[in-house]
């Protein structure tokens, strides 16, 4: 890593900037913008994820962006491989790595063992079993096979308990006791450039109120429309992209737009609010940025590459 040019690190909420802020970086350094968001992989939505626009990527690289298919089960580990391929394929130029996926930034900057694939049948069981009883089922079987894990684990959490459990059961060995052999880390925040947008939640807000019909404008209705003829599957975790599964119940006659719009309106806030929450506890050492309508993007960027920092 020693060689390589210092990478920059952008996390933060659904609409705080992070894009506008990673292409002035690019262009003032030649860099190269990887995606750390965990629905913007999937190859089926550019507009409901805000995946960067073909102007975008046609003008700057970008890697990591919508090469997943729909069905793909893409986990942390499977994004840490992808971007370590990133980095060898860009030996000379700066990454400007930007999401608001923190998993993603955790596991970048402090390691995560890499954890055999779960087997497409014991998925499969998995999903089933959460169908069924949501965590009971899950939560059973992890205090008798794996209680330190399920001791580390929110037990309202379905995903979480379920994932636990499919390690558990494909490999016969606990989460916690594969995380305890977690290698020493990609990148590390002293060699880096890290940087975690803080938002005002009244202006998030009012970006995310206007972001829904924009949305509309730019296809989100045609997308899901391809997602509804190709079988849509709420359970995988690229239906969870937001406003899609709103989108989608109007699209098959269950609901109003308007009641649409204030729902998928109502869940990305939430999910905002939850990714602020995840960066102000677990990104507390890196540099804290506040953007709002007066910020000049151009200006803050070459503070960060004249300073090492935002001034």
């Amino acid at each position: 890593m020693s060689t390589r040019p210092k990478p920059f690190l952008i996390c933060g909420p659904t609409a705080s900037g992070k894009s506008a802020l990673g292409m002035a970086l690019a262009r003032q350094t030649g860099g190269v913008i990887v995606n750390a968001d965990a629905l913007q992989v999937y190859d089926c939505w550019r507009v409901l994820t805000a995946r960067p626009s073909i102007e975008d990527e046609t003008e700057i690289p970008h890697r990591l962006y919508g090469h997943v298919g729909r069905r793909t089960h893409y986990s942390v580990g499977a994004w840490l491989r992808d971007i370590k391929g990133v980095f060898a394929a860009s030996p000379g130029r700066p990454l400007i790595i930007l999401g608001g996926t923190g998993l993603y930034f955790t596991a970048l900057t402090q390691g995560l063992t890499d954890i055999p694939p779960t087997p497409d049948d014991v998925r499969a069981e998995g999903n089933e079993i959460r169908k069924r009883s949501d965590t009971t089922e899950f939560i059973k079987y992890l205090s008798k096979f794996d209680p330190d894990t399920l001791a580390k684990t929110d037990q309202m959490n379905a995903m979480r308990l379920q994932r636990a459990w499919e390690v558990h059961r494909a490999t016969g060995r606990g989460l916690a006791s594969w995380q305890a052999d977690t290698p020493a880390p990609m990148v590390s925040l002293e060699d880096s450039t890290a940087i975690s947008l803080i938002s005002n939640a009244n202006w998030l807000n009012r970006r995310i109120a206007r972001r829904f019909d924009a949305m509309l404008e730019q296809g989100a209705l045609e997308e899901c429309e391809m997602a509804i003829a190709e079988g849509w599957e709420p359970s995988l975790p690229s239906s969870r992209a937001l406003g899609a599964p709103e989108i989608v119940a109007y699209l098959r006659g269950e609901t109003t737009m308007e009641d649409a719009r204030e729902r998928a309106t109502i869940a990305t806030r939430q999910f905002a609010k939850r990714q602020r929450t995840w960066f102000r506890n677990k990104m507390k050492s890196w540099q804290q940025v506040e953007l709002d309508d007066e910020t000049d993007i151009d200006a803050l960027a070459e503070n960060i590459l004249q300073n090492g920092k935002p001034v």
